[in-house]
Protein backbone atom coordinates (compact mmCIF):
# COMPACT_ATOMS: atom_id res chain seq x y z
CA UNK A 1 0.00 0.00 0.00
CA UNK A 2 1.35 3.40 -0.91
CA UNK A 3 1.88 6.21 1.58
CA UNK A 4 -0.90 8.21 -0.04
CA UNK A 5 -3.31 5.31 0.34
CA UNK A 6 -2.36 4.86 4.00
CA UNK A 7 -2.94 8.55 4.64
CA UNK A 8 -6.31 8.34 2.94
CA UNK A 9 -7.21 5.29 5.00
CA UNK A 10 -6.15 6.97 8.24
CA UNK A 11 -8.13 10.11 7.50
CA UNK A 12 -11.17 8.07 6.49
CA UNK A 13 -11.49 6.52 9.93
CA UNK A 14 -11.59 8.16 13.32
CA UNK A 15 -10.21 6.81 16.59
CA UNK A 16 -12.26 3.78 17.57
CA UNK A 17 -13.01 2.95 13.94
CA UNK A 18 -15.58 5.73 13.42
CA UNK A 19 -15.57 7.74 10.24
CA UNK A 20 -15.53 11.56 10.44
CA UNK A 21 -18.88 11.58 8.66
CA UNK A 22 -20.35 9.45 11.44
CA UNK A 23 -18.99 11.89 14.01
CA UNK A 24 -20.47 14.82 12.13
CA UNK A 25 -23.82 13.05 11.91
CA UNK A 26 -23.69 12.25 15.63
CA UNK A 27 -22.85 15.81 16.60
CA UNK A 28 -25.45 17.09 14.17
CA UNK A 29 -28.08 14.90 15.80
CA UNK A 30 -26.98 16.15 19.23
CA UNK A 31 -27.30 19.75 18.09
CA UNK A 32 -30.78 19.00 16.78
CA UNK A 33 -31.82 17.50 20.12
CA UNK A 34 -30.38 20.42 22.06
CA UNK A 35 -32.14 22.88 19.77
CA UNK A 36 -35.49 21.11 20.11
CA UNK A 37 -35.12 20.93 23.90
CA UNK A 38 -34.21 24.63 24.08
CA UNK A 39 -37.20 25.63 21.97
CA UNK A 40 -39.55 23.55 24.08
CA UNK A 41 -38.07 24.95 27.32
CA UNK A 42 -38.46 28.47 25.98
CA UNK A 43 -42.11 27.97 24.98
CA UNK A 44 -43.18 26.16 28.15
CA UNK A 45 -41.05 27.90 30.81
CA UNK A 46 -39.13 30.96 29.66
CA UNK A 47 -41.88 32.72 27.72
CA UNK A 48 -44.44 32.53 30.56
CA UNK A 49 -41.79 33.77 33.00
CA UNK A 50 -40.93 36.61 30.67
CA UNK A 51 -44.62 37.46 30.35
CA UNK A 52 -45.18 37.69 34.09
CA UNK A 53 -41.98 39.71 34.47
CA UNK A 54 -43.21 42.12 31.80
CA UNK A 55 -46.59 42.41 33.49
CA UNK A 56 -45.03 43.07 36.89
CA UNK A 57 -43.03 45.93 35.37
CA UNK A 58 -46.10 47.42 33.70
CA UNK A 59 -46.60 50.08 36.36
CA UNK A 60 -42.93 50.93 36.74
CA UNK A 61 -40.51 50.30 39.58
CA UNK A 62 -42.48 52.37 42.10
CA UNK A 63 -45.64 50.33 41.55
CA UNK A 64 -43.65 47.10 41.85
CA UNK A 65 -42.00 48.23 45.08
CA UNK A 66 -45.28 49.41 46.60
CA UNK A 67 -46.93 46.08 45.75
CA UNK A 68 -44.23 43.91 47.36
CA UNK A 69 -43.70 46.12 50.42
CA UNK A 70 -47.33 46.72 51.36
CA UNK A 71 -48.33 45.52 54.82
CA UNK A 72 -50.55 42.79 53.40
CA UNK A 73 -47.80 41.54 51.09
CA UNK A 74 -45.15 41.47 53.83
CA UNK A 75 -47.50 39.64 56.18
CA UNK A 76 -48.26 37.08 53.50
CA UNK A 77 -44.52 36.59 52.86
CA UNK A 78 -43.91 36.14 56.58
CA UNK A 79 -46.65 33.55 56.94
CA UNK A 80 -45.63 31.73 53.77
CA UNK A 81 -41.90 31.56 54.46
CA UNK A 82 -42.10 30.66 58.15
CA UNK A 83 -44.63 27.87 57.67
CA UNK A 84 -42.87 26.58 54.54
CA UNK A 85 -39.49 26.51 56.29
CA UNK A 86 -40.95 24.61 59.24
CA UNK A 87 -42.73 22.17 56.95
CA UNK A 88 -39.54 21.56 54.98
CA UNK A 89 -37.51 20.78 58.10
CA UNK A 90 -40.15 18.34 59.35
CA UNK A 91 -40.41 16.65 55.97
CA UNK A 92 -36.63 16.29 55.66
CA UNK A 93 -36.61 14.29 58.90
CA UNK A 94 -39.71 12.20 58.32
CA UNK A 95 -39.23 11.94 54.57
CA UNK A 96 -35.82 10.39 55.22
CA UNK A 97 -37.41 8.06 57.77
CA UNK A 98 -40.12 6.96 55.32
CA UNK A 99 -37.59 6.44 52.54
CA UNK A 100 -35.43 4.39 54.90
CA UNK A 101 -38.32 2.17 55.92
CA UNK A 102 -39.35 1.61 52.29
CA UNK A 103 -35.82 0.64 51.20
CA UNK A 104 -34.35 -1.14 54.22
CA UNK A 105 -37.33 -2.84 55.91
CA UNK A 106 -39.75 -5.52 54.77
CA UNK A 107 -43.30 -5.55 56.09
CA UNK A 108 -46.79 -6.52 54.90
CA UNK A 109 -48.33 -3.92 52.60
CA UNK A 110 -45.00 -2.32 51.71
CA UNK A 111 -45.96 -1.88 48.03
CA UNK A 112 -49.24 -0.26 49.02
CA UNK A 113 -47.44 2.22 51.27
CA UNK A 114 -44.95 2.93 48.50
CA UNK A 115 -47.84 3.71 46.13
CA UNK A 116 -49.62 5.90 48.69
CA UNK A 117 -46.57 8.19 48.84
CA UNK A 118 -47.35 9.37 45.31
CA UNK A 119 -51.01 10.18 46.00
CA UNK A 120 -50.36 13.90 46.68
CA UNK A 121 -48.90 14.12 43.16
CA UNK A 122 -52.08 12.74 41.61
CA UNK A 123 -54.70 14.16 43.96
CA UNK A 124 -56.12 17.59 43.07
CA UNK A 125 -54.92 19.96 45.77
CA UNK A 126 -58.41 21.27 46.45
CA UNK A 127 -59.40 17.71 47.32
CA UNK A 128 -56.51 17.63 49.78
CA UNK A 129 -57.94 20.76 51.37
CA UNK A 130 -61.36 19.11 51.62
CA UNK A 131 -59.77 16.07 53.26
CA UNK A 132 -57.95 18.27 55.77
CA UNK A 133 -61.15 20.19 56.49
CA UNK A 134 -63.07 16.95 57.10
CA UNK A 135 -60.32 15.63 59.38
CA UNK A 136 -59.34 18.79 61.24
CA UNK A 137 -62.37 21.06 60.76
CA UNK A 138 -65.16 21.93 63.22
CA UNK A 139 -66.58 18.37 63.00
CA UNK A 140 -63.20 16.70 63.38
CA UNK A 141 -63.56 12.95 64.11
CA UNK A 142 -60.21 13.02 65.93
CA UNK A 143 -61.03 16.03 68.11
CA UNK A 144 -58.55 18.44 66.49
CA UNK A 145 -59.88 21.76 65.22
CA UNK A 146 -57.14 23.27 63.05
CA UNK A 147 -59.21 25.29 60.60
CA UNK A 148 -58.06 28.93 60.30
CA UNK A 149 -54.83 28.15 62.17
CA UNK A 150 -51.19 27.99 61.10
CA UNK A 151 -51.10 24.38 62.23
CA UNK A 152 -53.82 23.55 59.72
CA UNK A 153 -51.87 25.23 56.91
CA UNK A 154 -48.74 23.38 58.02
CA UNK A 155 -50.44 19.99 58.00
CA UNK A 156 -51.82 20.63 54.52
CA UNK A 157 -48.36 21.60 53.23
CA UNK A 158 -46.81 18.56 54.90
CA UNK A 159 -49.24 16.39 52.97
CA UNK A 160 -48.45 17.82 49.53
CA UNK A 161 -44.66 18.14 49.94
CA UNK A 162 -43.69 14.86 51.62
CA UNK A 163 -43.29 12.92 48.32
CA UNK A 164 -40.60 15.33 47.08
CA UNK A 165 -38.23 14.34 49.87
CA UNK A 166 -39.07 10.64 49.83
CA UNK A 167 -38.71 10.25 46.06
CA UNK A 168 -35.46 12.23 46.05
CA UNK A 169 -33.80 10.14 48.76
CA UNK A 170 -35.22 6.69 48.02
CA UNK A 171 -33.23 5.92 44.80
CA UNK A 172 -29.95 6.94 46.46
CA UNK A 173 -30.65 4.71 49.44
CA UNK A 174 -31.26 1.81 47.08
CA UNK A 175 -27.90 2.34 45.38
CA UNK A 176 -25.79 2.73 48.54
CA UNK A 177 -23.08 0.12 48.94
CA UNK A 178 -24.05 -1.95 51.97
CA UNK A 179 -20.56 -3.43 52.15
CA UNK A 180 -19.18 -0.08 53.34
CA UNK A 181 -21.67 -0.07 56.21
CA UNK A 182 -20.80 -3.67 57.07
CA UNK A 183 -17.10 -2.84 57.02
CA UNK A 184 -17.65 0.08 59.39
CA UNK A 185 -19.70 -2.15 61.68
CA UNK A 186 -16.99 -4.82 61.68
CA UNK A 187 -14.51 -2.16 62.81
CA UNK A 188 -16.70 -1.43 65.82
CA UNK A 189 -18.62 1.63 64.62
CA UNK A 190 -22.01 2.12 66.23
CA UNK A 191 -25.21 2.53 64.23
CA UNK A 192 -25.18 6.25 64.95
CA UNK A 193 -21.61 6.63 63.70
CA UNK A 194 -22.36 4.58 60.58
CA UNK A 195 -25.38 6.74 59.81
CA UNK A 196 -23.70 10.12 60.41
CA UNK A 197 -20.30 9.31 58.90
CA UNK A 198 -21.12 6.86 56.11
CA UNK A 199 -24.77 7.08 55.07
CA UNK A 200 -25.72 10.73 55.64
CA UNK A 201 -22.86 12.25 53.59
CA UNK A 202 -23.90 10.10 50.62
CA UNK A 203 -27.54 11.12 51.06
CA UNK A 204 -26.90 14.82 51.59
CA UNK A 205 -27.12 15.95 47.92
CA UNK A 206 -30.42 14.17 47.31
CA UNK A 207 -31.75 15.25 50.69
CA UNK A 208 -30.99 18.90 49.93
CA UNK A 209 -32.53 18.57 46.48
CA UNK A 210 -35.72 17.11 47.95
CA UNK A 211 -35.81 19.84 50.60
CA UNK A 212 -35.49 22.54 47.92
CA UNK A 213 -38.30 21.05 45.87
CA UNK A 214 -40.52 20.71 48.94
CA UNK A 215 -39.87 24.30 50.01
CA UNK A 216 -40.52 25.66 46.52
CA UNK A 217 -43.79 23.74 46.28
CA UNK A 218 -44.84 24.94 49.73
CA UNK A 219 -44.34 28.66 49.07
CA UNK A 220 -46.41 28.45 45.90
CA UNK A 221 -49.17 26.17 47.18
CA UNK A 222 -52.77 27.35 46.98
CA UNK A 223 -55.37 24.61 46.61
CA UNK A 224 -54.50 22.52 49.67
CA UNK A 225 -54.60 25.49 52.07
CA UNK A 226 -57.53 27.46 50.68
CA UNK A 227 -60.20 25.77 52.85
CA UNK A 228 -58.28 24.68 55.94
CA UNK A 229 -56.40 27.98 56.17
CA UNK A 230 -59.21 30.39 55.51
CA UNK A 231 -56.88 33.24 54.41
CA UNK A 232 -56.89 35.05 57.75
CA UNK A 233 -54.64 38.13 57.21
CA UNK A 234 -51.41 37.88 59.19
CA UNK A 235 -52.26 34.38 60.41
CA UNK A 236 -53.05 31.93 57.62
CA UNK A 237 -53.12 34.04 54.45
CA UNK A 238 -50.23 32.75 52.32
CA UNK A 239 -48.86 34.69 49.38
CA UNK A 240 -50.73 32.66 46.78
CA UNK A 241 -54.01 33.64 48.44
CA UNK A 242 -52.96 37.28 48.51
CA UNK A 243 -52.22 37.02 44.79
CA UNK A 244 -55.76 35.76 44.22
CA UNK A 245 -57.14 38.69 46.23
CA UNK A 246 -55.17 41.14 44.08
CA UNK A 247 -56.44 39.53 40.88
CA UNK A 248 -60.02 39.69 42.15
CA UNK A 249 -59.46 43.41 42.81
CA UNK A 250 -58.17 43.80 39.23
CA UNK A 251 -54.62 44.55 40.38
CA UNK A 252 -52.80 42.25 37.98
CA UNK A 253 -49.58 44.24 38.17
CA UNK A 254 -49.44 43.79 41.94
CA UNK A 255 -50.27 40.10 41.63
CA UNK A 256 -47.47 39.66 39.09
CA UNK A 257 -45.05 41.51 41.39
CA UNK A 258 -45.81 39.16 44.30
CA UNK A 259 -45.39 36.20 41.94
CA UNK A 260 -41.97 37.45 40.84
CA UNK A 261 -40.81 37.65 44.46
CA UNK A 262 -41.92 34.07 45.09
CA UNK A 263 -40.18 32.92 41.90
CA UNK A 264 -36.94 34.62 42.90
CA UNK A 265 -37.04 33.14 46.39
CA UNK A 266 -37.73 29.67 45.00
CA UNK A 267 -34.94 29.95 42.41
CA UNK A 268 -32.38 31.18 44.94
CA UNK A 269 -33.22 28.43 47.42
CA UNK A 270 -33.04 25.71 44.75
CA UNK A 271 -29.79 27.10 43.34
CA UNK A 272 -28.08 27.37 46.74
CA UNK A 273 -29.19 23.94 47.95
CA UNK A 274 -28.15 22.25 44.71
CA UNK A 275 -24.80 24.03 44.76
CA UNK A 276 -24.21 22.85 48.32
CA UNK A 277 -25.34 19.35 47.34
CA UNK A 278 -22.98 19.29 44.35
CA UNK A 279 -20.03 20.27 46.52
CA UNK A 280 -20.99 17.62 49.06
CA UNK A 281 -21.19 15.03 46.29
CA UNK A 282 -17.73 16.00 45.00
CA UNK A 283 -16.26 15.74 48.50
CA UNK A 284 -17.86 12.34 48.87
CA UNK A 285 -16.34 11.16 45.56
CA UNK A 286 -12.89 12.43 46.54
CA UNK A 287 -13.04 10.78 49.95
CA UNK A 288 -14.16 7.54 48.34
Amino acid sequence: MTAAAETESASATAPGGRAPGARRRRYGTTSLRVGAASIWLSVIVLLPLAAILWQSAGGGWNAFWLAVTSNAAIESFRVTLTISAGVTIVNVVFGLLVAWVLTRDDFPGKRIVDSVIDLPFALPTIVASLVMLALYGPASPVGLHLQHTKWGVGVALLFVTLPFVVRSVQPVLLELDREVEEAAASLGASNQVIFTKVILPALLPSLLSGAGLAFSRAIGEFGSVVLIGGAVPGETEVSSQWIRTLIENDDRTGAAAISIVLLVISFVVLFVLRAVGSRAAKREELSA
